[in-house]
């Protein structure tokens, strides 16, 4: 394996583990002659995997562009690199578990949505401001209105605002919800 930093081929294996459910070996080499660290993955390819395109055309599947789509919607966010490789694996598992040589270019994109809505809220709106084409801030509001309503929240944020100096408490300290007022 040649070096990404000197190109040099001669380097040393320091970690090894499966990865995708066994379908793939994950190694993290350090490189004898400048040092640098790097990983790579050994899979199996599996012959004509193509996506089909929603203009009709059939490309060939790239973990690459999927991978690069999820890293851009998780910049700057508390996500880990690990974690994204973990959600990149599990939807490419998942795809190849439920279509055999072509793939709807829908189908990857739902998958995308899906796993970027559990991990992160901001990387969802993200993304699904490019697969969905939003045009306006009024197609933002509503798919993060959505976001609140799914994650079992209101429309506004959790803090809400504060309540007003006149504002009546909700209940009297040591009554119950729901219960009557003395």
């Amino acid at each position: 394996m040649k070096c990404p930093s000197c190109s040099a081929d001669d380097d040393k294996v320091l970690e090894s583990r499966a990865v995708r459910g066994g379908a793939a070996i994950r190694r993290r080499r350090t490189c004898l002659q400048c040092g640098r660290r790097f990983t790579t993955y050994e899979e199996i390819l599996r012959e004509g995997l193509v996506v089909a395109k929603r203009d009709g055309r059939l490309e060939e599947f790239s973990r690459a562009k999927l991978e690069n789509g999820v890293l851009r919607s998780c910049l700057k966010r508390p996500v880990s690199r690990q974690k994204i490789d973990y959600v990149v694996d599990g939807i490419i598992e998942a795809l190849e578990a439920k279509y055999e040589n072509e793939i709807p270019a829908k189908a990857i994109g739902d998958a995308v949505m899906e796993e970027l809505l559990k991990l992160d809220e901001v990387a969802y709106i993200r993304y699904a401001s490019i697969y969905r084409h939003f045009d306006t801030v009024d197609q933002f509001v509503r798919e993060v209105r959505e976001v609140r309503a799914s994650q079992g929240g209101a429309s506004e944020p959790a803090e809400g605002p504060a309540p007003s100096a006149g504002a009546a408490p909700d209940a009297k300290e040591g009554q119950g919800p729901g219960e009557p007022s003395p």
